[in-house]
């Protein structure tokens, strides 16, 4: 441990009037607001813990005896340090008046559109409430024919400052004035549609153009088109958010695009052209012979409009084969013929390999397996 009596530069015998009259001396010449110096900064800290010490009784006995007073000092000379703030003014960083004017607020609205629209784009006029500057007083909060005073109270200065007398001499302390809140100024006759404000609430109407290619939580941002600030500042930005509705016959999956159809039997067996629903409208597709349930068909560039990087991902048709579930005798006695001629009558049944379908590709439940993932 450092000698205490030499950094205050006091001898051991040295009065209590004496320890803090120097201490005063070097705490004016060492403060960091006086010598910013990172060097100088120490000696501070040093002396201030001398004097924590030396100016007080039990804590001195304890020193002179050899006792060890920096146990659990620790970094203590920040609340110390923040009473030097105070002797010397408010640490030399005055806060000033405050600006009446503020930046404002982003704002978030949500809007919904088609999937239709989130493929191909659209420009939507969007209601929007938010604070907008106040036309009446133009944001500076008077009354027409007025403007702010500067407060008599701080004058201007947007804090009072009190000295009070204290073990380390006068101590100065600020504090934001009451009067002005701390603007340094007042308004004289605040204006009567925004009572000072300098803003008021109203509902507008803001143009917006959704890309083609949007999802369902992508937000768009309109730079300046929030709330705007107190006193009339500047305006935050306002963020619109995507919801994109459901399709009655198109599910969505990124850039692609999924539809179920069901053909008859007889169609899937035969072939046979259907027509689906798209985004393009209506189109034709081939359903070619021997067409199963769980088969699909890829329509290119029909699906959704790519976000970035143009173009469109594809649509996907899942066929699904309907079986009769009700038979005239007629419409029987046919397929019951029918299944003779290709050897499938009731005799003929057998299990078939969930590996193999006879064709060289995956059985039912790996077209099952595959639909499913799509």
């Amino acid at each position: 441990m450092s000698d205490l009596y030499k950094a205050l530069g006091v001898e051991r015998n040295a009065s209590q009037d004496e320890i803090k009259k120097s201490y005063r001396k070097l705490a004016r010449e060492l403060h960091p607001d006086v010598n910013p110096d990172p060097k100088v900064q120490d000696r501070f800290k040093e002396i201030t813990a001398a004097y924590e010490i030396l100016s007080d009784p039990e804590k001195r006995s304890n020193y002179d005896r050899g006792g060890d007073n920096f146990a659990g000092f620790g970094g203590g000379f920040g609340g110390f340090s923040d009473i030097m703030d105070a002797f010397f003014g408010g640490g030399g960083n005055p806060r000033g008046p405050r600006a009446r004017t503020r930046q404002g607020q982003d704002a978030l609205i949500r809007t919904t559109i088609t999937l239709a629209e989130a493929c191909f784009g659209t420009e939507r006029e969007i209601g929007v409430e938010t604070a907008i500057i106040c036309t009446k007083c133009g944001g500076d909060g008077c009354a027409p024919g007025t403007s702010p005073s500067t407060c008599d109270i701080c004058r201007g200065r947007g804090e009072i400052q009190q000295v009070t007398r204290s073990f380390i001499g006068q101590v100065m302390t600020s504090r934001p004035c009451g009067t002005c809140q701390g603007f340094g100024t007042v308004i004289p006759q605040a204006c009567t549609e925004c009572s000072g404000d300098g803003r008021v609430r109203a509902r507008r109407s803001v143009s917006v153009k959704i890309p083609a290619g949007v999802e369902t939580g992508n937000r768009m941002q309109l730079s300046g088109q929030g709330e705007v600030g107190a006193g009339g500042g500047p305006a935050g930005d306002l963020y619109v958010e995507m919801i994109v509705e459901e399709h009655e016959y198109l599910l969505r999956d990124g850039d692609n695009l999924h539809i179920a159809v069901s053909v008859p039997m007889t169609s899937a067996a035969l072939g046979s052209e259907m027509v689906i629903e798209t985004l393009d409208g209506e189109i034709n597709i081939e359903i070619k012979p021997g067409t199963q349930s769980g088969d699909v068909i890829a329509v290119k560039a029909k699906g959704m409009s790519k976000l970035r990087g143009g173009g469109r991902g594809d649509l996907y048709a899942h066929v699904s084969v309907e079986v009769p579930s009700k038979l005239s005798k007629k419409e029987s006695d046919l397929l019951k013929e029918f299944a003779k001629l290709r050897s499938e009558d009731k005799s003929s049944n057998k299990m078939k390999s969930n590996k193999e379908d006879g064709q060289g590709s995956a059985g039912f439940f790996g077209k099952f397996k595959e639909a499913f993932r799509n």
